[in-house]
């Protein structure tokens, strides 16, 4: 029923993106990155900002969720309709990794979240000393996941690295998974 109900919303080549991380681990840059906007001062994103990018003749609503520890608790009320869940990582982090791990563990068993792929945005790999994929993938489990699609993807949100083939990604999963043209 629910595929259902998304192929008949997504014939208007729209798509729901929600982007999640542990705080300071660069969604907001990434999203005003993708919108053409300043990245040279962000705050800290305290409750939810939707942006909406057209992207190759496709509508993607990106919904940008604080990620401090207070806010956390919430980011189950923005699971709903979700199609592509990019968890965002601080790849400079490594001391919050085991945080960052739990987070994501905690979101792929939420049943609102099931039928959404995952992307794993590898950020700051700009920066020299970054983790590796390899690690990344490792310390996070990645291989372990067996409920959702996923990718990971390094890039950087200041610079723009990548970004344009993180959201041709999100695009072609959704045009593979969800739509019916």
């Amino acid at each position: 029923m629910l595929s259902i109900l998304r192929k008949a919303r997504l014939k208007d080549k729209e798509l729901r993106v929600l982007i999640l991380g542990l705080d300071n681990a660069g969604k907001t840059t990434i999203v005003n990155h993708l919108l053409g906007k300043d990245t040279s001062q962000i705050s800290p994103t305290l409750g939810f900002v939707i942006s909406t990018v057209d992207w190759d003749g496709y509508r993607i609503n990106i919904w940008d969720v604080g990620g401090q520890k207070t806010l956390r608790t919430y980011w189950r009320n923005y699971f709903e309709r979700t199609d592509t869940l990019l968890w965002v990582v601080d790849a400079t982090d490594e001391a919050r990794m085991n945080d960052c791990r739990e987070e994501l563990a905690n979101l792929l068993v939420e049943e609102r979240l099931m039928g959404a792929s995952l992307l794993v945005v590898k950020n700051k790999t700009d920066v020299h000393g970054c983790l590796s994929n390899d690690q990344v993938r490792d310390i996070l489990r990645l291989d372990d996941i067996r409920t959702h699609r996923w990718s990971i993807m390094e890039c950087s949100a200041m610079t723009g690295q990548n970004l344009p083939e993180a959201m041709n990604w999100v695009l072609a999963d959704a045009k593979e998974r969800l739509f019916l043209f």
